[in-house]
């Protein structure tokens, strides 16, 4: 089974409002003591995992490009010093444009990093400003030419259906991205998520975003200027060229292992046959003292069981074009699929053309990936066994 390594840097320079990762500001930062206390940690799961080949490295957050080059490169050293990693092992790093820098960028290269993700959100400077990021569009543009002439593999994020833009303005934004991507992009639709400013200023009618029906425009628009250009979607948000897919992420996606490490990191681990679920505590200076004190900064793994598995399996499957197998999903429940999946709701959902069945595979349809939330509700709302609180994770 395919493994990866998550590392969740909590620091950011300032919160965007519409961000509900859990990301903090911190005045000082005593980053050896932050170093010293991830490789405390990995030492902990080497321990749990000496056995496994390590694929993918990812470094996310936050604003994991804050980190010093050195504390990166450490991380790199111990886990390449201890498990045994893929000789192709893919190593990202989240970086922000208002962090770039050249002197920086080749550091990060120089420690082991051969991936970026960088988060430039919008091309367009009021939109910017609305998201709430420090950075203008010149300074997105610089960051993207670099980081293309520094590392192998580069990708950046958009996020769309923002209020007041229309159709052409993100077709045209679209087409100015493509001029600049390397083989990845990723493509979010603006979500209004709880516990965010954005939440309360949206109740509040400060500002709307588009209706279902505009944003599926919206959607259709990126599949299809995205398509073109050769980037098609392998992922309900993310589009690459053939072979430049974000591995870690495929590894969530596939239902492989990882461990995650770092305030609020979660983690996937087969250990004995068993499915564990992870989590280290979310305030980064109670994991920062229980790394200090115990080695591990979260609490106990916790089983998964067998039918959580299946959900988990079938909802991060189901976001992928290529679809989930069946032979997963039995795995994954430990028996035949159709002791628990009913077979009237999954029939009503190929006639709606939500969803298409091989007989070896279950893929979402174009039509279903634009209510997607709906799709897993309805299929998964009627199990004959009922729900057992599994649920679908990323980072």
């Amino acid at each position: 089974m395919s493994f990866g390594i998550y590392i969740h840097w909590p620091f950011c320079k300032s919160k965007c409002p519409y961000c509900d990762f859990n990301s903090h500001v911190a005045e000082r930062i005593d980053h050896k003591r932050w170093r010293d206390a991830y490789l405390r940690s990995l030492g902990h799961w080497f321990g749990q995992t000496k056995d496994r080949a390590v694929e993918t490295v990812f470094f996310g957050g936050g604003t994991p490009s804050l980190m010093e080059p050195q504390t990166v490169a450490d991380i790199i050293s111990f886990i390449k010093d201890h498990w045994d990693v893929a000789p192709n092992v893919e190593v990202t790093l989240e970086v922000n444009p208002t962090s770039f820098e050249i002197p920086k960028f080749e550091a990060f290269r120089m420690g082991g990093v051969n991936r970026v993700s960088i988060g430039v959100q919008s091309l367009r400077a009021d939109d910017l400003k609305f998201l709430g990021r420090e950075h203008n569009p010149d300074q997105a543009k610089e960051a993207i030419r670099a980081a293309a002439q520094i590392f192998d593999r580069t990708s950046f994020d958009l996020i769309y259906a923002r209020p007041h833009q229309s159709i052409d303005d993100w077709r045209s934004e679209l087409d100015e991205a493509l001029g600049m991507a390397g083989g990845h992009l990723s493509l979010y639709q603006l979500t209004i998520e709880q516990g965010t400013p954005f939440y309360t200023r949206h109740a509040r009618g400060e500002f709307h975003v588009p209706e279902q029906d505009t944003a599926a425009d919206f959607y259709d628009v990126t599949q299809d200027v995205l398509e073109a250009a050769g980037l098609p979607a392998y992922e309900v948000s993310n589009h690459a060229r053939v072979g430049e897919e974000s591995r870690h992420n495929l590894i969530y996606w596939r239902y492989g292992d990882y461990i995650g490490i770092g305030p609020g990191a979660h983690g996937r681990v087969t250990l004995e046959d068993k499915k564990f679920a992870t989590r280290d505590h979310r305030a980064p200076d109670v994991w920062l003292a229980r790394i200090e004190g115990t080695g591990t900064g979260g609490d106990a793994p916790e089983l998964v069981d067998l039918y959580a598995r299946f959900q988990e399996c079938l909802m991060m499957g189901l976001r992928l074009r290529e679809g989930v197998p069946f032979a997963r999903l039995g795995q994954a429940l430990g028996s035949d699929v159709w002791d628990v999946m009913d077979r009237s709701r999954l029939k009503s959902l190929i006639d709606a053309g939500m969803i298409e069945d091989d007989q070896k595979t279950l893929r979402t349809t174009p039509q279903g990936f634009k209510c997607l939330n709906a799709v897993l509700g309805y299929l998964l709302g009627s199990s004959r066994v009922g729900s057992h609180g599994g649920s679908a994770h990323h980072r």
